[in-house]
């Protein structure tokens, strides 16, 4: 982001971010899974940051890849996992609530507007306004 640090001590940098409202906070990852449609990017042991920029979330991921099989990442969890996620999203029923809520529609209507926007919550929101 600022190019190598250019000689800031940490310290510094860390200050100077938080001036300008980008809050950093390392993140605990067992392991990191990018899918594509042609293979699974699997990071083990990855080094994973999370900056919160005014609401915008980015993660840097730090560390080597393995390139595997599109869906063989995972073990017999993530298989079995994928194969539901795909039939049908997992909706939180929070996140229902919260759009019936904000939108002023029944919880039904709520659900259904999350699914067809993949629990995208503003999204849903703006669907239902």
């Amino acid at each position: 982001m600022f190019g190598g640090g250019g000689g800031l001590n940490p310290r510094k940098m860390e200050q100077m971010m938080k001036q300008m409202g980008i809050d950093v906070e390392d993140v605990d990852a067992e392991e990191v899974i990018i899918r594509t449609d042609e293979y699974d990017l699997v990071f083990d042991d990855a080094e994973v940051t999370k900056m919160d920029a005014r609401g915008q979330e980015t993660y840097q991921i730090i560390g080597s890849p393995e390139q595997v099989e599109s869906g063989a990442a995972g073990g017999d969890a993530g298989t079995d996992a994928d194969a539901g996620a795909e039939a049908e999203p997992e909706i939180p029923d929070g996140d229902v609530e919260l759009v019936a809520t904000r939108a002023g529609v029944s919880e039904d209507e709520a659900r259904a507007a999350l699914e067809e926007n993949d629990g995208d919550l503003a999204a849903a929101v703006e669907t239902l306004e």
